[in-house]
């Protein structure tokens, strides 16, 4: 787990690097819940060191819940979306 400031949160940023290696995303997709968007910074400053090269945008609008993936963005040209969340997302 990475500790964020106070709280803890399993982000699990080590998979989200591997996925966009292994698909060789060049733009990706941030969506953030609300309680999340404050550790935008440290999220971003982790992506942008272990893959150089890859663009990441990040998703303003809301996010409540794995149902609100904005999938209708997928004409912009992203490579990728992760979605984070602050519950498991049970598959």
């Amino acid at each position: 787990m990475r500790r964020i400031e106070n709280e803890t949160y399993d982000l699990q940023l080590d998979g989200a690097i591997e996925d966009i290696k292994k698909n060789n995303a060049k733009m990706v997709l941030i969506q953030l819940p609300d309680g999340l968007k404050p550790f935008a910074d440290k999220i971003h400053d982790e992506l942008t060191t272990s893959c150089p090269g890859v663009t990441f945008v990040y998703w303003a609008d809301s996010c409540f819940g794995a149902c609100d993936a904005p999938l209708h963005v997928r004409h912009l040209g992203f490579d990728m979306l992760i979605a984070f969340g602050h519950s498991p997302w049970r598959s």
